[in-house]
């Protein structure tokens, strides 16, 4: 009996025991688990309170307001054209012996270009030469026995009439051939000197289309050369229909200034002057045609060249200006977001007289020395606490309570 009772106590221990082990882990999880709960509670009073208390401070970009002259541009695409394009071709027949120029070549009006073989041209004007001089021999003898028939005539009435009218006709008929002699030798001394092409303008030489030795015609399709005068050069750009009245307004009295750009319409090439307006409307697209005239002194414009043309129609003395981002429309018109010495913004109606590229000019609503916002206004309302930046990024960006960021990367690190 006692080793019996012994045995039964061991079994009631160890069930006791592992009974004991089960629960330790469950009481385990459901303390900590209040902990958490309590924890998170606590944690999530204590920032809604906070939030609650501190204001929120928006970082903004901003701008100041300025008082300056404004240029008033009007824009067009233009093309480029010479002022005058020729193309050479020889006006006799024969065979190219001399080329004087060079592909790309700057020549004057006049300058040698090319030598037509002119051995044939001179041997006709020798002919034609020849035959004036038998034509001139026989008319001074035909002029000669005239004025001695007509002597006779009145003298001693040996010649008839007849024969005086007869010998007059003669000589005028001589003259008559001598003139055509004169005409003959003066057409052989053009060819002759067609013989020497020479350039008709100033201007510079493209590309060599015939080669020395090649027999040229004056009906062949395919010039020389070609020559364009790239100083002075002309653009011609199109403009509404509806500012043509406030051009032609402006005309009077000074030349227009206007400025030739790039395909990116950021890099200026050129400056000239504007010379006319066409006389019709392009029904089709509601534009006319206007030409300027640019020196060019650089070669920096090119025939066939697209540009795009900015016509100086007038300057806004003591304007007010903004950059156009500080623009906002709403249903009562536009305004901007003024920023108070306080830091807080206001909204300020304003009326825009003129915005180009990125500036508006503000006619009222803003006094110069105002900062206005610029960027970040979808945050903004009516007494909205900002941090102003102009340039840069504003301290309050980084995050609130972070004065450094690499320090505070440094600070975690030695945790």
């Amino acid at each position: 009996m006692p080793y019996r009772r012994v045995v039964s106590t061991q079994r009631v221990f160890q069930a006791a025991s592992s009974s004991f082990k089960v629960r330790i882990p469950v009481l385990s999880f459901l303390v900590l688990l209040c902990a958490l709960w309590l924890g998170c509670s606590g944690s999530d009073n204590r920032p809604s309170n906070a939030r609650a208390a501190a204001p929120q401070i928006v970082p903004v970009g901003v701008s100041t307001a300025k008082k300056t002259d404004t240029p008033v541009f009007l824009t067009g695409l233009g093309s480029v054209q010479a002022f005058n394009t020729v193309s050479v071709k020889t006006r006799v027949d024969g065979q190219l012996v001399q080329v004087a120029f060079r592909e790309g070549q700057h020549v004057n009006k006049g300058d040698l270009l090319a030598v037509v073989d002119p051995r044939p041209y001179q041997v006709a004007l020798s002919q034609a030469q020849a035959q004036l001089f038998k034509d001139q021999a026989s008319l001074r003898d035909a002029q000669l026995n005239y004025e001695r028939f007509k002597g006779l005539l009145q003298d001693s009435g040996a010649m008839s009439q007849q024969q005086v009218d007869t010998q007059r006709a003669t000589a005028e008929q001589l003259e008559g051939a001598v003139r055509s002699d004169q005409a003959t030798v003066e057409n052989a001394k053009l060819n002759l000197a067609y013989c020497h092409i020479t350039s008709p303008i100033t201007g510079r030489v493209g590309l060599r289309m015939v080669d020395i030795g090649n027999m040229v015609h004056a009906s062949d399709t395919n010039p020389l050369l070609i020559i364009t005068q790239l100083q002075p050069i002309a653009v011609l750009f199109t403009l509404p229909e509806d500012k043509l009245l406030a051009v032609k307004k402006h005309m009077t009295g000074h030349p227009l200034m206007v400025d030739a750009y790039g395909r990116d319409d950021q890099t200026k090439i050129e400056s000239g002057s504007l010379v006319t307006i066409d006389n019709q409307i392009d029904p089709t697209t509601g534009t006319a045609k206007l030409k300027a005239v640019f020196d060019n002194k650089g070669e920096t414009l090119w025939p066939n060249q697209f540009v795009n043309v900015h016509l100086l129609l007038e300057t806004l003395k003591n304007s007010i200006v903004v950059p156009a981002a500080a623009i906002q429309r709403g249903p009562q018109g536009t305004f901007v977001y003024g920023v108070k010495p306080d830091k807080t913004v206001e909204i300020r109606p304003v009326t825009v007289a003129l915005t180009q590229s990125n500036t508006s000019v503000i006619s009222s609503g803003v006094a110069p020395g105002d900062m206005v916002v610029t960027d970040g206004q979808d945050k903004l309302q009516a007494g909205t606490k900002v941090e102003p930046r102009i340039g840069g990024v504003a301290p309050s960006a980084a995050g609130p309570g972070i004065s450094n960021p690499q320090n505070q990367n440094a600070t975690s690190g030695a945790q």
